[in-house]
């Protein structure tokens, strides 16, 4: 439970009344509780209005918001306010603001505008949490802390420059051991001296984004630059926890978001947070991928849906509006999936600025009488019936799926061999081949015990940390099923070729070695043909992107390819290893064959799908206290009829008893209540 003061589903999301004038205000707390409203979000922007000046600190307006919201019935999220520094800071003290990856520097602006390695806005900042803190903490409204507002984006200046040079001593002591970690005899970068280490930006080793002349340097400059900004959240934090113990700090994270290494910041927040919002067009399964990794980067622990919209966003290229159900719908998702609140951004419209369309729970027209606010309230009442039977429930899935953040970044700045080679979507086609068939994974980090899982799938591992290849020995030997696919065990930790042949650490498990990568233009392809039927899988199988040409070494050979000089090299292998498997997909195969693959491999390990259900349906399980909750989710526009076994199941909205044959009605949700599922 995030706090037991509020002992249900939290609902609610970000406020901002600073943005209005008074009269409002008593209107706002009227329809707060007509829609269930329980949880304000505040003070996220709010840093020029509480500090006007370098000296002077003006809490009363905040005073006077949290006292009103908690009277109402209104708890608060407090932030820190440190999303974005005042003007003062700025023109006061240039060095604040940021020098972009083109080498130019900010001026005032923007949000997220502040140099992570400034002294001087690192000293304001923990001062301000510090402030917050003694002066709220015992303050009975109040039950989670959040800092700043979704970290992001990288800094040039030469602060960074210097902090980054300190930081490379640090991780490598010598300049020896630098040199040969970034491989700098290449193109004659030896450095002697640390002075001469300098950003790799687009003044120097970097050119449109992720192109980089040298991995090594930008691959640590990535690794330095999340660092630098948990520094910055981890300062507020312990600012806050020098006074306030008891009460849970986060701050809301972005999913996939590219530059930061979420589960090393997972270690250092109380709960996880984060901001869902999906395009119209978005897979389904990716949303749920997005939650699930979210779930993972704290071991399975709920998390917070920090912010959705009501309705639509402000920011996509096209601003699609929620039909009508939808926001319901969503909003359940995440909470199958592990959210223990259903938040919004925003409560009330702004009316100026670049959020003024974005969509909120009170529109610009000022009443309830709105098809949005209809939607949040009916889903208010539901929140409030669910009571808190479903916090702290947790999955209960026997599959991991491996992401690494260090592993994306290097990917993104490889030098080959394809441009389309796009690591989130390589592991989304895995996740979404189990998730058609109503069969549950985890997401992962690679500092997660293995021993947990029956199955462990690992696609494009391009980096192999230490110690990591030992574990997945382990895992196999006792028993494990791992998979994992081309353009794997290439380097290590500092993106060296682990020479010797691919995959390199992965070679003894899997019993193979690659020789050469083929990439395929666009529209070209190859055929993926199986030796023999194999349960699900049978005939020839569509695959693209790249073809690894590899040997069998005690590998079994289980399809092979179809076209090309290639044709009758493998394409899948299966190694056996102690008591289990390692398979190795050796080129990326169409959704078809993914499908069949997973559903045999389930099959060998006895891991069954949740339920019988057509497409469209999503199936997810939290169970508490030996009780299971099945939520049924239909992402269709007609009713769809589900298989959920003859045990009877009661369905907590409804309270009716249920077996056999269920029907979802468009765009519906069953939430079910019963025995857990595969147990």
């Amino acid at each position: 439970m995030i706090n037991d003061k509020l002992q249900k589903i939290w609902y609610g999301g970000d406020y901002n009344p600073e943005q209005w004038e008074a009269p409002e205000w008593a209107e706002d707390e009227r329809m707060f509780k007509l829609a269930g409203i329980d949880v304000a979000t505040i003070n996220v922007f709010s840093w020029a209005l509480i500090q006007p000046s370098e000296d002077t600190y003006d809490f009363s307006t905040l005073d006077e918001l949290i006292d009103r919201l908690y009277k109402n019935g209104t708890y608060v999220c407090l932030a820190t306010a440190t999303g974005a520094h005042p003007a003062w800071m700025a023109h006061r003290y240039p060095e604040v603001t940021r020098v972009d990856v083109q080498g130019r520097k900010r001026k005032f602006g923007g949000r997220h505008n502040s140099n992570p390695n400034s002294p001087v806005f690192r000293k304001f900042a923990a001062k301000l949490a510090g402030k917050l803190a003694e002066r709220y903490k015992d303050h009975p409204g109040l039950v989670a802390w959040h800092i700043s507002n979704e970290f992001s984006g990288y800094d040039y200046s030469e602060q960074s420059a210097a902090a980054f040079r300190v930081w490379l001593q640090e991780r490598y002591g010598t300049l020896d051991a630098l040199n040969k970690a970034w491989n700098t005899r290449f193109w004659g970068h030896t450095f002697y001296d640390w002075e001469e280490i300098v950003v790799p930006n687009e003044l120097s080793e970097e050119w449109n984004g992720n192109r980089t002349n040298f991995q090594g340097i930008s691959l640590d400059y990535r690794r330095f630059m999340s660092n630098s900004l948990l520094e910055c959240y981890k300062l507020e934090y312990n600012a806050i926890k020098e006074h306030s113990t008891n009460i849970p700090v986060t701050t809301n994270l972005m999913g996939f978001y590219p530059e930061l290494d979420y589960f090393e910041w997972a270690k250092y927040m109380d709960v996880i947070s984060w901001d869902n919002y999906p395009s119209l067009d978005t897979p389904v399964s990716f949303t749920a991928m997005t939650h699930d990794l979210m779930r993972g980067l704290k071991n399975g622990q709920p998390f917070m849906l920090m912010e959705q919209t009501p309705s639509q966003q402000n920011w996509q290229p096209y601003n699609s509006l929620k039909r009508p159900g939808v926001m319901r719908l969503w909003s359940y998702q995440a909470v199958a999936r592990g959210a223990d609140t259903v938040l919004f951004f925003q409560l009330r419209r702004s009316i100026g600025a670049c959020e003024k369309y974005h969509g909120a729970v009170i529109e610009h027209v000022g009443h309830e009488h709105t098809r949005v606010f209809r939607e949040c309230a009916e889903l208010g009442k539901e929140l409030e019936q669910l009571g808190s039977q479903l916090l702290d429930a947790r999955g209960q899935a026997e599959i991991g799926i491996i992401y690494d953040w260090e592993n994306r970044w290097a990917l993104d700045l490889s030098s080959g061999p394809s441009v389309a080679l796009d690591y989130v979507n390589e592991v989304h086609k895995y996740y979404d081949a189990l998730y058609q068939q109503n069969i549950e994974a985890d997401m992962i980090g690679v500092e997660e015990n293995l021993s947990k899982y029956k199955i462990v799938i690992a696609p494009v591992l391009y980096m192999i940390k230490p110690g990591f290849a030992a574990k997945v020995e382990a895992f196999v030997q006792a028993g494990g099923t791992f998979i994992t696919t081309y353009f794997s065990g290439i380097v290590n930790e500092n993106d060296l070729v682990t020479v010797g042949g691919y995959p390199g650490e992965l070679r003894k498990v899997l019993g193979i070695w690659s020789e050469e990568i083929d990439a395929l233009l666009p529209g070209m392809s190859n055929e993926l043909v199986m030796n023999k039927e194999w349960g699900a899988l049978s005939t020839s199988y569509t695959c693209d992107l790249l073809c690894d040409l590899i040997h069998p070494e005690g590998a079994e050979v289980l399809a092979q390819y179809g076209t090309d000089f290639y044709k009758g090299m493998p394409a899948l292998t299966v190694n056996n290893f102690g008591e289990g498997k390692a398979y190795y997909v050796a080129t990326s195969p169409e959704a078809r064959f993914l499908q069949g693959f997973l559903a045999n491999l389930c099959a060998e390990q006895g891991i069954q799908p949740l339920v019988s259900a057509p497409t469209g349906i999503e199936s997810v399980q939290r169970v508490k206290d030996g009780v299971s909750y099945l939520f049924l989710l239909n992402h269709t526009e007609g009713e769809l009829s589900v298989d959920i076994g003859t045990a009877v199941r009661t369905d907590i909205l409804g309270g009716e008893e249920l077996k056999g044959t269920v029907v979802v009605p468009s765009r519906g949700v069953l939430i079910l209540k019963g025995d857990p599922l595969n147990a």
